[in-house]
């Protein structure tokens, strides 16, 4: 973490002196904002989080309750979400309350006796190694917690507008606010009370019933897969021995995923209800949970829990449901003109829960819009930005959906029905990547580049997110992972690993270093601000093929060594060198040794791979998606 490059910060380094809308932040909600939130919930916190980094933008986010979220329905934490909290700065912290999932067992009738269960399988959480993170397992509730700290202690101030809710909205021809939003005060003093408010963009973040969706008139298309689960988190003993272990039971009784839950002694169970009839009209929501326990002790024969505290529950059936498109526009006339609502998380997408998948699949919609949203406001790229939005995520949801079928169609299988008993167990296995969030990768467009130079740098696909690896920080010594030092402040990433040549010597790094630095067609010289620190649009970083000893930092190339803030003080932590004793990023990575530049979003997701010598394809690269700033 860096800090005190603006002066010596004797306080909580995370607390960032405030600035732009943030410096006088009006305690009512105003009349006008540039970008209006609707909703609390994981896409809408994280979006918070992400536009409190540009303090020029009046963002304002608005909730229905009265106050924070004290228990969430959320609970999964996948890898990649760790990998976003570690771009907001507290992903050390979270892990450290969780609970880590480090296996899963499986569970099946036992032969010899089908009415008791026994274990068939057991099989490692992650077995292939695909993140450094681990999954785990914390209410959404504190997720949201440390979300909206990040928000408020940012520039901006941000922090949400309790007690107003979305009612409608339109959006007009004209005008700086074309987007006319209806609230309504649901608690404190504005309880009752309707008014107008207008905002530049607005973004529904209000769930699988949202208003915000209605308004747009987007409908979601797919199926009710008619079938119920009860679901309880609660306090029990229990004679199960697995009953501090993630495990998916089958029996002749139905179905159960077991989660344990953080702190130790709390665990959630997904209790399978069965087949719901077409006739049902919801009666199977009346479930009690009494019903519910009873049902989880046939499942478990021949053991048993004995619940002492029920902390929530719930009834639900399984839908599948995705929105054709996540914006205003209709996909007609995508292109010809500019979206001003867009939607995200249960509102377009919505499934089981049994993958953990809705908070984490949220979480990166809402990181998604933001840093594109941030890029228009402040003038740094062509409101068609906002196109690729609902282009890049539809997919993904469609993905996700795709997925989350045959896992709860699997789930709700009766044990005759498998091939063997060990069929969910490889299942688990075979498709981990895919919950844990790494499947995502994003076609060629505008963000993102093709895959011509995909050889230079096979470990980091063009498109999916960039997977951080061990170098050592010339600087001081340290073994850090490179992508840990990226964070959600709105930049490109530009990592730039090194042929051969040591630093100072001729060679295609030197010449690609003096380039960026100096030719008015690189995107530093182009798009950074007047004023700005060098490094204030792009991070640029250096990874040697040398090890740190060999590494002569007075020798590196200045865009390696930017001189930042109002002391013009340098910047010690970009220049990296190959770590052979942890391994080798070039190898691990499959770098060329020739050299080779990986460009990275802002939320981290790799856009395009060149060789050094390929300045003028960067140079197209970055015109194609931002503004000149002189």
């Amino acid at each position: 973490m860096q800090f005190h490059h603006h002066g010596y910060v004797s306080g909580d380094p995370r607390v960032r002196p405030a600035a732009g809308t943030g410096l006088d932040r009006p305690d009512d909600l105003p009349d006008t904002m540039d970008v209006l939130i609707v909703g609390s919930g994981p896409a809408g916190m994280l979006l918070a989080a992400q536009m409190t980094e540009y303090p020029s933008v009046m963002t304002r986010m608005i909730e229905r309750r009265p106050g924070r979220l004290v228990i969430g329905q959320a609970d999964g934490i996948q890898a990649r979400s760790n990998e976003t909290f570690q771009a907001f700065g507290f992903a050390e912290e979270i892990i450290h309350e969780a609970f880590q999932l480090t296996s899963m067992n499986f569970w099946s009738p036992d032969p010899d006796n089908h009415g008791h269960i026994i274990r068939t399988a057991r099989e490692l959480d992650d077995p292939r190694h695909i993140s450094e993170f681990p999954h785990m397992i914390v209410n959404q509730a504190r997720v949201l917690d440390y979300f909206a700290a990040y928000a408020h202690n940012g520039p901006a101030r941000i922090r949400p507008d309790y007690g107003w809710e979305f009612v409608d909205l339109t959006v007009e021809d004209a005008g700086e606010y074309p987007v006319r939003v209806t609230v309504r005060g649901t608690a404190g003093p504005q309880e009752g009370s309707e008014r107008v408010i207008r905002a530049k963009y607005v973004v529904g973040c209000d769930g699988a019933r949202s208003r915000v969706r209605d308004a747009i008139g987007q409908v979601p298309v797919g199926d009710q897969a008619f079938h119920a689960w009860g679901v309880m988190d609660v306090l029990a003993n229990s004679t199960f021995p697995d009953i501090r272990t993630k495990c998916a039971i089958t029996s002749e009784h139905g179905s159960i995923l077991h989660i344990p839950r953080e702190g130790g002694f709390l665990f959630r169970m997904y209790v399978d209800l069965g087949e719901v009839g077409e006739g049902d009209n919801r009666s199977i929501r009346s479930t009690t949970i009494e019903q519910i326990i009873e049902r989880a002790n046939q499942i478990l024969t021949p053991y048993a829990i004995d619940v002492r505290n029920v902390a929530w529950h719930s009834v639900y059936e399984v839908g599948h449901r995705v929105t054709p498109k996540f914006d205003d526009v209709p996909a007609e006339l995508t292109g010809s003109k500019a979206p001003r609502v867009f939607i995200t998380g249960d509102a377009c997408h919505t499934h089981s829960a049994k993958a953990g998948q809705g908070m984490n699949v949220s979480m990166q919609d809402g990181f998604n819009i933001g840093w594109k949203l941030g890029q228009v406001l402040e003038g740094r790229s062509d409101p068609s930005l906002l196109d690729t939005y609902s282009g890049e995520r539809q997919v993904i949801a469609q993905n996700l959906i795709d997925f989350d079928k045959e896992w709860s169609a699997m789930m709700a299988r009766k044990p005759e029905d498998f091939s063997s008993p060990d069929e969910l167990a490889k299942f688990y296995t075979d498709t981990a990547e895919f919950p844990a969030g790494f499947m995502t990768q994003y076609t060629p467009g505008v963000l993102t580049g093709n895959d011509t130079h995909q050889a230079l740098a096979e470990g980091f696909p063009i498109g999916k997110r960039f997977k951080s690896a061990r170098a050592v920080r010339v600087a001081d010594t340290n073994p850090v992972h490179l992508g840990h030092h990226a964070r959600a402040d709105g930049r490109w990433r530009v990592y730039a690993f090194a042929d051969a040549a040591a630093p100072g010597e001729a060679s295609k790094l030197t010449d690609w270093a003096e380039w960026m630095l100096t030719s008015p067609s690189s995107p530093v010289v182009r798009f950074t601000p007047d004023g700005a620190d060098l490094d204030a649009v792009f991070d640029v970083k250096v990874i040697y093929q040398q090890t740190n000893d060999q590494v002569d930092p007075t020798r590196v190339p200045a865009i390696f060594r930017p001189e930042v803030g109002p002391f013009r003080l340098t910047d010690h932590e970009k220049v990296y060198a190959a770590d052979p004793q942890r391994g080798d990023i070039f190898d691990e990575r499959g770098l060329s040794r020739d050299g080779v530049v990986v460009v990275v979003r802002p939320d981290q997701y790799v856009a395009h791979v060149l060789p050094l010598s390929a300045t003028d394809e960067l140079a197209a690269f970055f015109a194609g998606n931002m503004l000149d700033q002189h």
